[in-house]
Parts: structure tokens; sequence; C-alpha cells
């Protein structure tokens, strides 16, 4: 079951591509953008990393912090920002527990073995304020999210 807008956030800690964690429960009072794609190194999900990482300055104005969410590991991830040139958009590995975070929020695909690809926000009380699941071959419209984070 996919989380609906209005439920509490279902909290984790998952490495970024550097290894550092990241635990939402620290992140209370500020809005959170959980970016979720399938995997690292395709096209449509490079064009949705980047859009974050072009909208890393409105993000910070907004009081949000945006993260990538795939299946792919911490080595993996740290190759694929450096190679698009990502260096302020942190990218989370759901990789271990398998795609434990995309369960939680019930957007993984069990026999693809990946997350949908899928935007949620959460407001500064860590509460699913939207919530989306896009076609595979579908890149979200950042500026939806940002309209989003404005209202």
């Amino acid at each position: 079951m996919t989380i609906q807008v209005g439920d509490t956030a279902r909290l984790f800690s998952l490495q970024d591509q550097h290894g550092k964690d990241v635990v939402l429960k620290e992140l209370k009072g500020k809005k959170v953008l959980l970016s979720f794609h399938p995997l690292a190194w395709t096209n449509i999900c490079a064009k949705q990393m980047e859009g974050l990482e072009a909208k890393k300055d409105v993000f910070a104005k907004l009081n949000t912090i945006a993260f990538g969410v795939s299946v792919d590991s911490v080595p993996c991830k740290k190759a694929w920002a450096k190679s698009l040139n990502i260096e302020h958009t942190r990218l989370l590995c759901d990789f271990w527990q398998h795609g434990e975070v995309a369960k939680l929020y019930g957007i993984f695909i069990e026999e693809k073995g990946i997350s949908a690809r899928a935007n949620i926000i959460l407001d500064e009380d860590q509460k699913v304020v939207f919530a989306k699941v896009y076609p595979i071959s579908e890149l979200p419209d950042i500026e939806e999210i940002v309209a989003e984070l404005i209202k």
C-alpha cells in the first residue's frame, strides 16, 4: 500500500553516496523531498537527479532538503553522482536491506527489484503533504514539486 497524504513519514536511516548516514527523524523542522528513482546510470533517472541539483538554491529558500533515493549501492551512487557533477544533492542508497525504504513507502516493484519513480514531500512535522507515483518512463516535473513546496 502506497503512503498517502496525511500519513506520518515512515522513519529510516540510509547512507548517502559518501557513506554518511541520513536519519529521517533528525530532519524534523525541515521539509523533506524523497525523490525515488528506479536505478542509477539510466537516462531519465539522471535527468531527475540533475533537476534536484539544479533547484538546490530554491529548495534551501523553501526550508527543504531533497534526496534522490534508489536501490543502488554507495559506490555506485558515488560514481554516478561524480559523472553527473552532482555535488550538493544527497543520493540515498536503499541497497540493504534491498529496497527496504521503498517497501516502507509502498513503492517497491518486487518483480523488478526496484522502486517506482515517485516524489514524496514531508512537512516540517514529518507528515506526508504530497505523494505521486509516475510512470517509469516519465520524468517528473520539478516545477510541480517546487509549486507544492510553496503551498
